[in-house]
């Protein structure tokens, strides 16, 4: 199965990635760990669907419908809907229910479903009217800046933010740069070194629990299953 992926970066601060797919023919994928959670909107026998979904914290096994088209809009670390916790995303995904037309419920309001084209002004609409918020706390962690609250409680507010550790965080964005190292013809033992393992074990360890495959399976580049979107970010 062959999936085509097109992704654009974002004006918005609150947004990493917006990106959208049309798969040729049905079939599985592998849906990879991330640390962020985003919201995605996918059309199936006509009909549109929108839900909010992620982080994950390990690679799955996932479904690809026939004549499938989605898109989806990925946030930044921090980035919260202060009606929704996004620890309640963790592993998960909420779908929200339609409303009239091409319109779906979202915070007791109808909102028209966005796409590829016009979800910065989606975006804005959601942070405009509060939905959106960013927590600028989880910025200072990632950066390593003196914070003056305690390291227990920038802790608990990168959790809250987040949905998941900053050690976690660190494991799954490595596995990932990791990735793009060995798909872009990196060597093993290179690896290895550049991404910051232990040995060849402990990269082989980390890969199958966040990525789904060994490094042998993705330099394969003919037999192993498809991965879900995979793009470059910083390395933290």
């Amino acid at each position: 199965m062959n999936i085509q992926i097109e992704e654009r970066q974002s004006d918005s601060p609150f947004v990493e990635r917006i990106w959208r797919s049309q798969p040729g023919e049905p079939g599985e994928f592998t849906s990879i760990a991330t640390s962020h959670w985003e919201l995605v909107v996918w059309q199936e026998n006509g009909t549109s669907n929108i839900a909010l979904r992620g982080p994950e914290t390990t690679a799955t096994s996932a479904p690809v419908p026939a004549d499938s088209v989605s898109f989806g809009v990925i946030f930044k670390l921090g980035t919260v809907m202060p009606h929704l916790p996004v620890p309640q995303l963790v592993d998960n995904q909420i779908h929200l229910p339609q409303a009239a037309g091409e319109s779906f419920w979202l915070h007791s309001s109808a909102w028209q479903f966005p796409n590829y084209e016009n979800a910065d002004t989606f975006v804005d609409w959601l942070v405009r009217d509060g939905l959106l918020v960013h927590d600028p706390v989880v910025d200072a962690v990632l950066r390593g800046q003196p914070q003056e609250l305690s390291i227990r409680t920038a802790q608990r507010r990168f959790l809250q933010a987040t949905g998941i550790t900053h050690n976690v965080m660190h494991q799954i964005e490595r596995a990932r740069h990791a990735t793009l190292l060995l798909k872009s013809g990196v060597s093993i033992l290179d690896t290895v070194d550049q991404a910051g393992y232990y040995d060849q074990p402990h990269l082989t360890r980390s890969l199958k629990r966040y990525i789904g495959q060994t490094p042998t399976q993705i330099q394969d580049k003919k037999d192993a299953q498809p991965l879900s979107f995979l793009y470059k970010t910083s390395f933290l």
